[in-house]
């Protein structure tokens, strides 16, 4: 893996993209440029061991964190409750 320099704000939203449900790899790709393989790579580098195997484990087999896998009904990145007005 090539190794990237992201700033702190950067590396955060890495995470937190990766760990919301619906925002897919490809999207993570378009951002920065990282793969899935590379996500995961960063993920098992800043994640503690024990948030890293809760991360794999709720994202293995998750349809909508991959564009081609997700149903054509899932088109936002949230639910349209998540934020209330």
């Amino acid at each position: 893996m090539t190794r990237m320099k992201f700033s702190d704000a950067d590396l955060s939203r890495i995470i937190e993209m990766a760990w919301e449900d619906r925002t897919p790899f490809e999207a993570i790709y378009t951002l920065y440029h990282l793969n899935e393989t590379q996500v995961i790579a960063l993920m098992r580098k800043e994640l503690k061991p024990s948030s890293f195997r809760l991360w794999r484990k709720r994202m293995n087999g998750r349809t909508t964190k991959h564009l081609q896998l997700r149903d054509p009904k899932v088109s936002r990145a949230y639910c349209p409750t998540q934020y209330k007005r």
